[in-house]
């Protein structure tokens, strides 16, 4: 059921709309983009970050400057005896931040890497009101300016299509950053598809959708279809690992299918029984992470990669309607 502020949201966009169907789209894509508070929005979530908080402030902490925000980036370095690993940036979801990557970026230190962890704009120790894939990818490439290059990009939930769009260089007026690896987990696949889920959680009728999807050339100087797994990523074979729940209950299992419909240097690795959240922190994941990182860099196929619940071969069955299941997370 629909809350009084959603309720009387859809109403003023459908009084806009009526008027004018652009001024309507620009309403829609600034209260789709806007970020909400930093604050905890529940108990669980609390005593998440305190949990995290001790190994926070053990990290080195840079900020940088990117337009209309300031970015934190959390620098966690192996000991010194066991440096000389690869160097990784981890890249949270939509309503997350880097607290939530502890247990990925620990399990990358232990085994001597690197781990950078990246509060996108608006999220965590950042500042910023605004969220988008535009810019996503302008604090990636802050990062990656101060701390790369990176061999891996790890993308978690909407950290998955900006890791992508960073690497393939699908925001116009940004460099591309290409990292030799790319793990998604729990990630879209199609950002039309978020927009459409955001234009039904706002009422949007056709023509102020059309208006609202039309605000991507804005910041990307690129329509919104192409900013698909199979537009993004067709020739551009890097190494990559996707890992996802059936049982995500946020983004259907259907977007990871679509990542691993790329080709043989996709692997597909199915995390049953953690959902959309809990599986950032799950040990078979964070232990895939770290042993697909220290395969050897032969180029093609990713060879015996020790995956629980391995799809067969990279079967992907044919897509199927996934209704208000994928999310902007």
């Amino acid at each position: 059921m629909a809350s009084l502020v959603e309720k009387v949201t859809r109403a003023l966009l459908g009084l806009v709309a009526a008027q004018s169907p652009d001024r309507a789209g620009e309403m829609a894509f600034w209260l789709f983009t806007r970020t909400r508070s930093t604050k905890p929005q529940s108990d669980k979530e609390r005593k998440a970050l305190e949990l995290a908080r001790a190994r926070m402030d053990e990290s080195e902490t840079v900020r940088l400057v990117i337009p209309g925000s300031v970015i934190a980036t959390h620098v966690f370095r192996p000991d010194p005896c066991r440096a000389g690993g690869q160097k990784v940036l981890l890249v949270h979801g939509y309503r997350s931040r880097s607290d939530h990557m502890i247990a990925l970026a620990d399990a990358l230190v232990a085994a001597g890497h690197t781990a950078v962890c990246l509060d996108l704009p608006g999220h965590g120790a950042s500042t910023g009101r605004t969220l988008h894939l535009g810019k996503a990818v302008e604090a990636i490439d802050a990062a990656w300016r101060q701390h790369g290059p990176f061999d891996a990009f790890v993308g978690h939930s909407f950290g998955g299509p900006s890791v992508m769009a960073a690497a393939a260089g699908s925001i116009l007026h940004v460099p591309q950053r290409r990292p030799d690896r790319i793990v998604t987990i729990a990630a879209p696949s199609d950002m039309a598809d978020v927009f459409r889920w955001a234009g039904r959680l706002l009422g949007l009728g056709a023509a102020a959708q059309r208006a609202f999807e039309r605000q991507v050339l804005r910041f990307a100087g690129r329509p919104l279809s192409e900013f698909q797994v199979e537009r993004m990523m067709h020739d551009l074979p890097i190494r990559t690992l996707v890992i996802h729940a059936e049982d995500d209950k946020e983004v259907a299992f259907a977007n990871a299918e679509a990542i691993a419909r790329l080709g043989p240097h996709v692997r597909l690795m199915k995390t049953n029984g953690f959902g959309h959240r809990r599986i950032v922190a799950a040990p078979p994941v964070t232990q895939a992470v770290v042993e697909f990182l220290q395969q050897g860099a032969g180029a093609g196929e990713i060879v015996g990669l020790p995956l629980p619940c391995e799809r067969e071969a990279n079967r992907v069955a044919p897509p199927a309607e996934q209704g208000s299941k994928r999310r902007l997370a």
